[in-house]
Order: structure tokens, then sequence, then C-alpha cells
């Protein structure tokens, strides 16, 4: 039986067509997973659907009657909780029940409120206020609160995409275990395509244009365990044409460059005291991380963070660097950076002992850190202007372009960096990183406050300009994927405190990498299954026992 129904669909904000021709039926019970890059209207369909928006064109109906506004049959979970700060688990939840139903009496609503503060598995928490909660946790209690009004049809609108890699697919099985035990309908806007294929009943890609671009059913049993499915034949083929149907609707030609790269020196190529030393030095052991710890003092004594590392790259090797949070990824990269003191062992880059920041040693952080009144070409030019003292000026700002146009913003070096999206902000880090032409670059989760797909997008300038550079570098990720299609070696770090390095795999695939070849190769499942086995032995803080 249908239960929402969209036809003939179209939304206009002022002059530009968001979304146009959609058609949609959404029957009783059916989990619908839309997926779509950012700004191609997944949200505004959501609105729609809520109520929450009205259509320029064509009609939104739900069992049969046309959606006029906002209504409690109809329950919404944004990307941001939304909870009132001084209001208990329970109290937020019990504000939203009453709102629904004012006449209800104080036993039900407390009785209510029990019922789905257990389902979302926060009953130890139900007198916390949000900033005593973690993301996930706040997550949790936007769906219980969704979830109590009891509405006939749950709409999720991307409520994981900020969390972390192992807490969203955790609260990912949580939700279809409440799913498969209350048998809502539910429709879920999506970046992840593994999140979609292992909730969804069938999935919809919004394209560019505003419209469905393609459907696909998802005949997988369920329960659908991610592991299971890594040699599941018709998951890698699902998974395959999904990508490949969002990699085409989002490409874009990109023109071919002209500008070539001025044949100038960086500051720290300059002949040194040390130089004949580090000639003689073989490129098999360029960076060398040997016994480091990290050591920070706390009221109860000292706490170990990191210990007894011990790694050797190659010049010119990609590193991936992947493990939990807090498992100490990022404390290894700010002390490679110079930016955190080593309490113990030493980092050593082409012969030299790494001490203090250092241009030769480029950083891209999670958030880009510009200054958003400079232009992007300004933004680079800082850093370019201090590593080419030799240069002349017009040298100089050919560099800074060359890599503002391998990045894809060769039309929009003059735009000030306060006007760009988060995904053309990370580029213009990742030039600046490229520009100062390091001897290491050092990528600390560069993409993971972006969508999925703009992820995809700018691992493709990463991978392109890395191997126009051959730049030895190390990426500290929590995306099994990301860490794949980046790296030569993915590297695993044990859990905190005291983490070290649990596993090392060799990723012996061709390069350069596209990530539709890749999910097409022999080896790419086998690579993926070991770290995610990996991953899933040290869950909640510890390895798991052997059975």
């Amino acid at each position: 039986m249908t239960i929402l129904q969209l036809t003939g669909l179209r939304k206009d904000f002022g002059d530009q067509t968001v979304l146009r021709g959609i058609d949609l039926t959404v029957e009783e019970g059916e989990f619908v997973a839309i997926l779509g890059f950012s700004g191609t209207g997944k949200t505004t369909l959501i609105g729609l659907m809520a109520g929450l928006e009205m259509p320029t064109e064509g009609a939104v109906t739900f069992r049969g009657k046309p959606v006029t506004g906002p209504g409690p049959e109809r329950g919404v979970v944004f990307q941001s909780y939304s909870l009132m700060p001084w209001l208990t688990v329970a109290e937020n939840i019990a504000l939203a029940i009453r709102a629904a139903w004012p006449k209800l009496p104080r036993a039900e609503v407390a009785a209510r409120v029990a019922k789905y503060i257990a389902m979302v598995g926060l009953t130890h928490a139900a007198g916390r206020r949000p900033a005593e909660l973690s993301g996930g946790m706040r997550q949790r209690v936007g769906i219980a609160r969704a979830l109590a009004m009891d509405p006939e049809i749950l709409l999720l609108d991307e409520p994981l995409s900020a969390l972390d890699a192992l807490t969203r697919a955790n609260l990912a099985d949580e939700i279809e275990a409440i799913w498969q035990t209350d048998r809502k309908t539910v429709v879920l806007i999506t970046n992840d395509v593994d999140e979609a294929i292992v909730l969804a009943d069938r999935i919809l890609c919004l394209d560019p244009d505003g419209t469905i671009g393609a459907e696909f059913r998802v005949a997988l049993p369920r329960p659908r365990d991610r592991a299971a499915m890594n040699h599941d034949a018709g998951f890698k083929a699902l998974r395959a044409r999904i990508t490949g149907h969002l990699i085409a609707a989002g490409a874009q030609a990109t023109p071919e460059q002209r500008r070539s790269l001025p044949n100038v020196t960086p500051l720290h190529a300059l002949p040194r005291a040390y130089a004949r030393a580090a000639v003689a030095r073989a490129d098999e052991r360029y960076l060398q991380f040997s016994k480091l710890h990290k050591v920070y003092p706390t009221p109860d004594g000292p706490l170990t963070v990191v210990e007894d590392v011990n790694l050797t790259l190659k010049k010119g090797e990609f590193v991936s660097l992947i493990g939990h949070s807090g498992c100490g990824k990022s404390t290894v990269l700010t002390m490679a950076a110079g930016l955190n003191p080593i309490s113990k062992g030493a980092i050593i880059l082409d012969g030299s002992h790494v001490e203090g920041a250092d241009p030769e040693r480029a950083v891209v952080f999670q958030s880009p850190n510009l200054f958003p009144w400079l232009t992007a070409r300004e933004n680079v030019a800082i850093g370019v202007d201090r590593v080419y003292p030799t240069a002349s000026r017009p040298e100089r700002q050919e560099v800074v372009e060359y890599y503002l146009e391998r990045v894809g913003l060769g039309d929009a070096m003059n735009k000030p960096a306060a006007e760009m999206s988060n995904g053309m902000r990370q580029r213009v880090g990742i030039a600046r990183a490229f520009a100062l032409s390091p001897k290491l670059l050092l990528l600390d989760e560069p993409f993971g406050m972006l969508d999925s797909l703009t992820r995809w997008e700018l691992q493709e300038v990463l991978m392109e300009v890395w191997d126009r550079t051959k730049v030895t570098a190390v990426c500290v990720t929590h995306d099994v994927d990301e860490a794949i299609l980046l790296a030569d070696r993915v590297v695993m770090m044990t859990n905190g405190p005291q983490a070290t390095i649990g596993r090392i795999t060799e990723v012996n695939l061709p390069r350069p990498r596209a990530r539709k070849a890749l999910l097409s190769h022999p080896d790419y499942y086998r690579y993926r299954e070991e770290i995610i086995g990996f991953l899933e032995a040290y869950e909640h803080g510890r390895k798991k026992e052997a059975a």
C-alpha cells in the first residue's frame, strides 16, 4: 500500500530549479535510501516530504491526501541534533511528545519516553544533558525523539554524516534493528553507498540536474553484516553499479592544463650543513619513526598515548594511517609535523631530526584554516612567498596558479575563502600544501568534514597531483576505502592509550588508480577484509578475545 507519493515535483528557489520531474512512490513498511552529491537537492526533497517546503509544481501526498505542512505522522531526524541544551535526554524527548499530544497523561508520557530511550540504548544516560553526550549519543536522542512521536513514516536527513566511521556503522545497525522491530516506513538521505546498501530495500540516485537518475533494488538477505557482505558477489556487483552511476553523474570534464611549473628552488632544497650526509642516505630510509613515544602529564600521573612506534618510509611512498578514534593517529602526525614535541624516540626526515615546524613538512588538516578575507590565490601565496626566496614575484605567482589549476580552482583563484564551499576550501588547502614543494606531505583526515561523494572527487584530485609530484606522504584516515585507494601501505594502529602499530598491509594495486576500476580488481576486497577485520578486533576500545 502506498504511503507517500511525489508526482511531477519541481522546486525552484528564485531563478534556480533545484528539483525537477520527481516521480516517487514509497510503499508502507519500505526502507528507501536516496543518494546524491552535495547540492543535488536531497535535503530539499526531505523538506518537501516533511511539509517544511512547498513544491513549485507537482504534488506531495500522504495516504492520498495533499501534504500542506508538517505533521506528527511524518517524523524527521536532521543531520544537526537540534536538542535543547538545558534539558536532559528524557526531558528533550518528553518535550516533543507533549507538543504532539498536549493532553496525554503524565504517566503515559513517561512510559513512552522510557520505551524509546531504551530502544536506542540510552537508558543509562536519560538524566544527562546534550553537552555530556558524544555525537553518536546525541544523534540517538534525535532518533528516539522522532520515534516517540509514533510517526507512520520516518524521514532521516543524513543523520549519521557527522559521526566517525565506527560510530556511524554501529548507529546504522541500530536504525536497521529499530526498523525491523517496528517496520516503520523509512526514507533515508545518505551520501554513503555502503550505508545505503546495508539499510535499504531500494536505492535512488539523485543526479546533479535535480532528477532521479537511477533506481537499484537491494535483494541481499537481512540482517546484512558488513564483514560477511565483503564476500558476497551480489553486494560487490551492486556496489560497483551504484558507484559507477554516481561517478558518471558527477563527472565533469577537466580542461587540459596549459600552465607549466616554473623551475624555481624551494627554501628547504638549498644547501645545508648536512647536505652531503643527506645525499649519501638511501631513499629506502627517507622517513623514519624510531621508538616513538608520546606521554602527557595528568593529575593521576603520566599518560602514554603512543608507545614504541617504529616505521620506515621510502622516498616517494604514500602511507595511510588508520585506526579507531583516540588511537594516536593524529598525535603521530602532529609529531611528524613538528607541532607536538616528541616525548621519547625520534623522527628523522632525509637525514635530519624533526624539531619544530618547518615548511619542508606541509600539513593539510580536516579544516584547511584559511584566512577568510583572503582569496584562494592570496591564501596559497602566503606560504609560497616564504618558501621560494630566490624566485621572482612572477615565478612565485606561477607556482600559486599552477597548483590552484591542478585542484580545479582555475576559475576561482580570486574568490574569497569566506564565499567558498567546504570542498572548495579544502582544495585550496591541498594546493597550498603542494605549492610548498615539501619533502613530506602530512594529511590529517583531510576529507573528514566532507560528504562521501565530494570526498571521492577530492581523493581523485589528491591522487592526480601526488602522481605528478611523488612527494612522500602520510595520510591519517578512518575510511577503509580511502586508505586503500590512496596508499602503497596501510598502517593500522591499535587502540589507545599506549597505542602502537598493530599491522601493516602492502597495497599492490596498479597506479594511477581509479575508484571504479579498483572495485573490480580481484585483490581489492581482500585488502578491505584484512583492514576491516583488524578494526573490528579492536572495536569498543580493546582487542576482542579470540573465540
